[in-house]
């Protein structure tokens, strides 16, 4: 009788003990926000299949995506406290440095920019440096000051002459086959071919030279002093959700991103996917064997100098507060790429 009454009491108490546990409101998660360069897009799929997923959550983490966009000021927001982590770019966080204000880029989900020039076919411009015989390059002025003085140093022929402002309107481009204009890998190329019917010749800067890591997590210094802890589990979360999304089940991130930017469609979110595999934006170099969102001193180094060298970052500007390797390398989420 002894023995049964304990083990009914116990298989009681275990019952009321499960209910009150599943009556219990789940722990308390950190809530971070991450402010995105632009409207909702499949360049942004990883963070988008992290919320979807469940993976933020798994971290210990409640994640809201603040969409940029043209009117939207997601890197002023960061700067003053109102956004956690920012989608910034080696160029951004430099010269954060240079005005005195302490942003740290933590991670590069893009190991390659997705910049691109693109030719007309069948105008004799097979290679990178054939575009010095394009009669006008359209660029932002962004490109310009940048990436158009790489060019000019790096390469023979290339003269201000060829530049005309781009306005984000392809029409001049495609009414003039003697011409080049800047566009991002994956999405001026589709959108060209969709509007005049031809593909364009597509040349990525990265793979000709210009090397500058992309789609970055930045942060204030004062974050990655007072919760580090938080930083590294959102930057492990987003790199699982970078492999969710580029080798897994995709749909429900897909959905969020259509849900944020109408706009989308499934044609151009499919077109991107497979160019950032097909260029290996996101998986390429350290990241093959040191996971997503890998940076190094040493690269990170040579694009500084190349930036000096065009006069575009003062030599003595002491780069490495731009940046830290402490949140990234570790090879979180390998075993995902299936």
């Amino acid at each position: 009788m002894t023995k049964t009454f304990s083990m009914t009491t116990l298989m009681a108490a275990a019952a009321i003990t499960a209910t009150f546990a599943a009556a219990a409101p789940a722990y308390a998660l950190d809530d971070v926000s991450y402010g995105t360069n632009w409207l909702a897009q499949a360049e942004h799929g990883g963070f988008y299949q992290a919320v979807a997923d469940g993976t933020y959550e798994k971290y210990g983490l409640k994640v809201t995506i603040v969409q940029g966009g043209p009117n939207a000021a997601n890197r002023a927001l960061l700067i003053a406290g109102k956004v956690d982590f920012y989608m910034g770019g080696q160029l951004g966080d430099m010269d954060g440095v240079k005005s005195g204000i302490p942003m740290v880029g933590v991670a590069s989900i893009f190991q390659k920019d997705p910049q691109v020039l693109m030719a007309h076919p069948d105008q004799g411009i097979d290679s990178f440096a054939d575009l010095a015989k394009a009669d006008t390059i359209f660029m932002g002025n962004e490109g310009y000051t940048t990436y158009f003085e790489w060019m000019k140093k790096n390469y023979e022929g290339f003269k201000d002459e060829q530049y005309k402002p781009y306005t984000f309107n392809p029409a001049p481009f495609i009414a003039d086959p003697k011409s080049a204009q800047q566009g991002y890998l994956t999405s001026e190329p589709y959108e060209i071919e969709k509007q005049a019917g031809w593909a364009p010749k597509v040349f990525l800067l990265a793979d000709n030279g210009y090397s500058p890591y992309s789609t970055e997590i930045t942060a204030m210094q004062k974050t990655i002093d007072e919760k580090p802890d938080v930083v590294q589990r959102f930057v492990d979360a987003s790199i699982e959700g970078w492999y969710n999304y580029l080798y897994g089940d995709n749909t429900k991130a897909n959905a969020l991103i259509k849900k944020d930017n109408p706009e989308m469609t499934d044609g151009q979110i499919a077109y991107t996917i497979a160019k950032l595999k097909e260029y290996g934006i996101v998986v390429s170099g350290d990241a093959e064997d040191k996971g997503i969102g890998c940076m190094t001193d040493a690269r990170y180094k040579t694009f500084f100098d190349e930036m000096v060298q065009i006069g575009v970052e003062p030599a003595d500007l002491d780069y490495k507060k731009a940046y830290t390797t402490q949140f990234v390398c570790k090879k979180v989420g390998m075993d995902l790429k299936k």
